[in-house]
């Protein structure tokens, strides 16, 4: 009822904000935190379950691994405020 008063629509989220991508290092580290958002939600237990991430892309380029993302999620630290 919130959002009608306030005339939002359902697609944005209520804390959503707007970040500009300031160089490669940057981009690579919110490509990580979306890639580990379905594990770190406990939707699955390692990123190559979800078949929904564009992850599944970048180890057939072989940019990543297939096992990354199992054992050093130290870039949470830098992206996403958590």
């Amino acid at each position: 009822m919130a959002r009608l008063k306030k005339n939002e629509q359902a697609i944005w989220q209520h804390r959503y904000w707007e970040h500009l991508l300031r160089d490669e290092l940057d981009f690579a580290q919110h490509v990580d935190y979306i890639h580990y958002n379905p594990v770190k939600h406990g939707y699955v237990n390692k990123t190559s379950d979800w078949k929904y991430l564009s992850f599944h892309r970048y180890v057939k380029q072989g940019i990543i691994s297939v096992d990354w993302g199992t054992s050093d999620i130290s870039f949470l630290d830098r992206v996403g405020n958590e």
